[in-house]
């Protein structure tokens, strides 16, 4: 694994719904740092990718109520356990779940195991909500996916509220989760 600066100079054999997050942040004047590596499909498999780019992915998590009718997109602390009530009460939705492959990839144009914030830019009808817990939205930077889960990129958090999120048409909606009971 190599950190590298931007996108990838040769973007062969790449595919087009991670080229699309290139030329999006590129058309948008943010930089960003950039790791390949193997498939990643849980937090555990991104341990290496985070000390390449000195911050720590955080989990996304993609979430519904029981009606399908809303959906969510929530970014938390890879540290900090969820519990579906800590976060219903915060939104009002009752008996939160997580969403189905169908769904993400209808709505996000991603899989699972490539859930990201990234996703957002192919929600074009606003029909998931993006929930950020207040510590990534406090960090300097985050690391997440480029819709794909065989890179990993950071860019900076105000970046993402400043730039990003405005041009993909998305409010995010900060919520604060219970930090993890210390034994």
């Amino acid at each position: 694994m190599e950190l590298a600066k931007g996108r990838p100079a040769d973007c062969t054999g790449r595919l087009e719904r991670e080229i699309q997050v290139y030329d999006l942040l590129d058309s948008l004047g943010i930089e960003y740092m950039r790791v390949d590596h193997e498939a990643a499909y849980t937090m555990d498999d991104c341990q290496g990718v985070d000390r390449l780019l000195g911050t720590r992915m955080c989990k996304n998590l993609f979430l519904c109520n029981r009606q399908k009718t809303r959906f969510y997109l929530l970014l938390m602390p890879d540290d900090k356990p969820f519990k579906t009530k800590d976060l219903s009460r915060q939104i009002g939705s009752a008996r939160l779940s997580f969403a189905g492959a169908e769904e993400m990839e209808e709505y996000l144009h991603i899989h699972p195991g490539a859930v990201s914030v990234m996703g957002l830019m192919n929600d074009r009808e606003n029909h998931v909500q993006l929930l950020i817990d207040r510590p990534v939205a406090e960090a300097s930077v985050l690391g997440c996916h480029p819709c794909v889960n065989t890179s990993s990129i950071c860019i900076s958090t105000g970046d993402l509220m400043e730039k990003f999120l405005p041009a993909v048409h998305h409010q995010p909606v900060i919520v604060d989760l219970p930090e993890p009971e210390t034994a």
